[in-house]
């Protein structure tokens, strides 16, 4: 629990140092904002958007922030960064240029725009750092309210730590659960759904949550009075507060020019949530935002002169200064003397920071201009169109790297002398390479716990076993071997509690391993995932279940824009080795049924998407996918859990490995491949195209992220020459991305000597029944009818037309 501090008193001088050290953040912060939209408007920065207006709010928030905390806010929160130590001017602009370099933008080493921050969670060899010596950020997304569904887990993770006990890991993660996720949001972004449902999740958890929505009345150009029932959050959001009867939040509402009050006000809360873990709502109203939402436009255009010149008045640093001269901090002489002095710094900042960024690439320009006028001299009959490209190359005073690629690119074209164009193919070849992998590593983990660090483990069976065991049973006595194996393991989702999952593969575990460790959760997927994600920021190793395969729609959007971008936007930097489990494929009826596979497999490229046959298979991937440090959906089959399966032995220890595929039977006429449940009627269709003389190969592919690292299939297409690809997606779904990664990845199109072909469902969603299940999607008879026609073309006079 907390301990108390030894009681100190703040004698007037510490108290105006601390205060006076408070402005210089503030202002510095502020000439950060004004700087940085003149660097976006004369072409130096692509784009603007700032903290400005906010400064004061965002120093008290800095103050009850303790190591070990987390923040999960948005793209404004530039002065807390700033007050935590975990940025500076310099490092600000850096960002604002799109420095490739962590050393230089330790935010994103300019994957992102400015105003997206993050802390280091993890060491240069992907370990985790201590995080309880720290204070930390989660890396933001611009997506708005999408860093609220990661709050939830964030703040989740610290009642896990307290209340579960033997957990050994935590000791980097946690101090008795003592951590508060703090977190922020504009007002107008106050009114997405992912907002409300994650409020809702954290009053139902009771979890140590502050939450700051920062109010200046405008979202853009749009006012609260369209934004906002009754234009205040706070006042509609009333309901939540707690009382002596029932659970809830605590809600404060406090002026964010009023530093003495905001400061007070974020203590309270900030101790409230830390001692009782309870959620608190911090309304921050009255504020500004100076120069606009962002450097794509003007609020001049849309708010009142009355409004503008109240903004004016009330600039919290304004109102600050006023006062700090009040009660005597300061004179008005002491603190303009200050603010030219603040000025020159973050003016001396920025033009370090962009001499950094700019002063390599006219390096690499200079070196690219003096092979290029080698290679004039010595051209031929383009010289003169050369030189000119070399001129316009050398007028440039601040380049981009792409513009230097540009030039050597077009220059190519037109060399004609051999060493020549040798020496700059060598130099485009070379600058790409480097450059390439600048803004293009870390989309998965590069770690030694990747998922390629897994080596397989196949099941263990007793001598002559049988096909005597449940699916859902496999999956159940799997996760209890888990359960035991892993003491940071949990499970939560819809149903997953009480009654062990809507398909029982979690019977008696909530009984056994408590309530916090196996929990039914609302009906509200994309917090579900959200969850997850702040869980696996803290070193806990979440799954997420999604009761069926179409509600991930519900979730796609945070799954798809935070969990699959985080390795990449932070390079590294930060991990959620979060699994996602559901279920689906080959149901009867609009609902629950469809394989939206093509959506999700393009939606989600940093999250490996794994579709088992059966439920053994299912099992291997999540034992493999618990030694490893990489997010994961893992996609059960909804009609294998009563199929019966042989018991395994080694549950919990047995691995299937990620991205390889299987081969289920061997051939030598044609190639087929497909996965999950529809494999079953590939399977029968190929036992029956047998008894016509027809030799299928039938290949699982199993993992479609990654997809057959090791080209198995095209080692198959060698020698049946001939390919057919089976899925129940939609036309073009999952099918086109199985095609292009067999033709041109694996370049199959060498060894085909009939046209590659896909099977595919309808383009509409199945109908009701087992009818509507059979003329919507691929059957038996489809498949074996489809190898029958290739079969045909090839040998008309032994496999005659059959219709």
């Amino acid at each position: 629990m907390i301990t108390e501090k030894s009681n100190t008193t703040l004698t007037f001088e510490d108290f105006k140092t601390e205060v006076l050290t408070d402005y210089k953040i503030a202002v510095t912060s502020r000439e950060c904002s004004l700087l940085g939209r003149k660097e976006v408007l004369t072409g130096k920065a692509k784009f603007g958007i700032f903290g400005d207006g906010k400064e004061v709010p965002q120093l008290a928030m800095a103050k009850a922030f303790k190591d070990g905390d987390f923040r999960s806010g948005y793209y404004r929160d530039q002065t807390f960064m700033m007050a935590i130590g975990e940025l500076t001017a310099k490092q600000f602009f850096a960002g604002l240029y799109g420095h490739t370099d962590l050393d230089y933008d330790p935010m994103s080493a300019g994957r992102q725009m400015g105003g997206h921050f993050v802390t280091h969670s993890l060491n240069e060899d992907g370990s985790w750092k201590d995080l309880t010596k720290q204070k930390n950020s989660s890396s933001d997304i611009s997506p708005t309210a999408g860093q609220m569904p990661r709050l939830l887990g964030l703040a989740q993770a610290s009642k896990i730590y307290r209340n579960v006990d033997g957990i050994t890991i935590k000791d980097k993660f946690s101090v008795e659960g003592n951590e508060v996720a703090w977190g922020t949001i504009g007002n107008a972004s106050t009114s997405e759904g992912l907002f409300f449902e994650t409020i809702n999740a954290a009053g139902v958890l009771q979890v140590p949550m502050v939450m700051s929505v920062w109010d200046d009345e405008y979202g853009i150009s749009v006012h609260a009075k369209h934004q906002t029932t009754k234009e205040n959050i706070s006042e509609i959001l009333k309901g939540y507060q707690r009382d002596e009867d029932s659970k809830g939040y605590e809600i404060f509402r406090v002026k964010g020019w009023d530093y003495a009050e905001l400061v007070s006000t974020y203590e309270r809360a900030g101790a409230i949530a830390r001692e009782e873990h309870i959620p608190i709502l911090i309304h921050v109203n009255e504020l500004t935002q100076p120069q606009g939402h962002s450097t794509s436009g003007s609020h001049e255009r849309y708010k009142s002169a009355e409004r503008l010149a109240w903004e004016r008045d009330f600039d919290c640093i304004r109102q600050m200064r006023l006062w700090m001269i009040a009660i005597n901090i300061a004179s008005p002489e002491e603190l303009a003397e200050l603010d030219a002095q603040l000025k020159k710094e973050v003016l001396d900042a920025k033009k370090e920071a962009w001499n950094d960024f700019i002063n390599p690439i006219i390096e690499d320009q200079n070196n690219l201009l003096n092979l290029l006028e080698q290679i004039a001299e010595a051209s031929i009959n383009h010289k003169e169109r050369i030189k000119k490209l070399i001129s316009e190359l050398a007028a440039i005073k601040a380049p981009l790297k792409k513009e230097l690629l540009v030039y050597a690119r077009k220059i190519l074209r037109f060399i004609e002398v051999p060493n020549s164009k040798v020496l700059l193919s060598n130099w485009i070849t070379n600058f790409i390479e480097l450059t390439q992998e600048k803004f293009s590593s870390n989309q998965h983990s590069e770690s030694a716990q990747n998922v390629f660090s897994v080596q397989k483990v196949l099941p263990k069976y007793a001598e002559n076993a049988k096909l005597d065991l449940d699916g859902r049973m496999i999956i159940r006595d799997n996760f209890d071997a888990l359960f035991n194996k892993y003491p940071e393991l949990l499970i939560f989702g819809e149903d997953v509690g009480n009654i062990g999952d809507v398909n029982q593969g979690l019977e008696g575990m909530q009984e056994k391993y408590g309530e916090l460790r196996v929990a039914d959760v609302g009906i509200r997927e994309a917090t579900i995932i959200g969850q997850g994600i702040g869980m696996a920021l803290r070193g806990l190793r979440p799954i997420a279940e999604i009761q069926y395969l179409d509600y991930l729609l519900y979730a796609i959007q945070i799954m798809s824009d935070d969990l699959a971008t985080l390795q990449y936007r932070t390079v590294g930097k930060q991990k959620a080795p979060l699994i996602i489990r559901t279920r689906g494929h080959r149901l009867e009826g609009i609902w629950h049924s469809g394989s939206p596979m093509g959506m999700i497999i393009n939606a989600i490229r940093g999250i490996h998407v794994l579709v088992p046959r059966d439920m053994t298979q299912a099992a291997g991937f999540y034992n493999t996918l618990l030694e490893c440090d990489e997010p994961a959906l893992v996609i059960e089959c909804l009609n294998g859990y009563r199929l019966k399966e042989k018991t395994p032995l080694n549950f919990g220890e047995f691995k299937t490995p990620i991205g390889v595929v299987e081969t289920l039977k061997e051939g030598a006429d044609i190639t087929l491949v497909s996965y999950g449940s529809t494999l079953r009627l590939v399977q029968q269709a190929a036992n029956e195209l047998l008894d016509l003389g027809i030799d299928c190969e039938v290949i699982d592919i199993q993992s479609l992220l990654p997809f057959d690292v090791n080209k198995d299939i095209v080692k198959s297409i060698a020698k049946t020459n001939r390919l057919l690809v089976i899925d129940e997606d939609v036309p073009g779904g999952a099918s086109a991305f199985i095609l292009q990664q067999i033709l041109e990845e694996q370049d199959a199109y060498k060894y085909l000597d009939s046209k590659p072909q896909t099977l595919a469902a309808k383009a509409h969603r199945p109908a009701y029944g087992t009818d509507g299940d059979y003329f919507s999607k691929p059957s038996a008879e489809d498949i074996f009818e489809k190898v029958y026609s290739m079969m045909n073309e090839v040998n008309p006079s032994k496999f005659p037309a059959l219709y």
